[in-house]
């Protein structure tokens, strides 16, 4: 079977909601898995080992699940126009995967959540992306056949799903569209990259 690593960082809950939106994305391809992983928060203080299993959501991502996948859908929140220090740490923990290659060639896609209209969803897409394409891995986008990335009037982009959360307002049809969107589109191309 096919395994797309769905793997993000959420503080709040709108990153968590959008990649389970994603991973119903690359479930809606037949013969297509994904699997839901986080990474811990880093400690402000000091260097400090997580409990293994978190208290609620998904569990923990390993080097092992990053290596196994076939395509990889990439989350964090917005952090001052970058990703999140947790997603930051883990990306710096694969350094051996990045020795044997083991990414290379596969499918990837990026998404974000921010708390603010102009809080830079588009510069965290991208700093996602950079780390992957050292990988060698193929990043997806989201094209404007998509009628959701034309019609939204809050979050979306052509460099991945993203969303602008307030005050109360969850994601919109539009970003939600948008996220099961790019789960289709990577498990599709995994597929056809598997039978190369």
């Amino acid at each position: 079977m096919t395994k797309i690593l769905v793997l993000y960082f959420s503080r709040n809950g709108s990153t968590a909601e959008m990649a389970n939106l994603i991973a119903r994305g690359v479930e809606s391809v037949d013969g297509v898995e994904a699997v839901l992983r986080t990474v811990p928060d880093v400690s402000i203080v000091c260097e400090k080992t997580a409990e293994r299993i978190p208290a609620q959501g998904a569990i923990y991502a390993t080097l092992e699940d990053l290596q196994s996948c076939d395509g990889l859908a990439l989350g964090s929140p917005t952090h001052f126009g970058n990703m999140a220090a947790p997603v930051k740490y883990f990306l710096d923990q694969t350094t051996t995967l990045w020795f044997s290659g083991a990414l290379i060639g596969k499918p990837a896609g990026v998404f974000t959540s921010t708390g603010s209209l102009h809080g830079g969803q588009e510069s965290t897409l991208l700093s996602m992306m950079l780390p992957l394409m050292h990988h060698g891995m193929l990043i997806l986008g989201l094209p404007y056949t998509e009628n959701a990335l034309r019609e939204t009037t809050a979050g979306g982009t052509p460099y991945g799903p993203s969303h602008m959360s307030s005050e109360n307002a969850g994601l919109s049809e539009q970003e939600k569209t948008l996220c099961r969107a790019l789960g289709s589109r990577l498990a599709k191309t995994a597929i056809l990259l598997k039978q190369k």
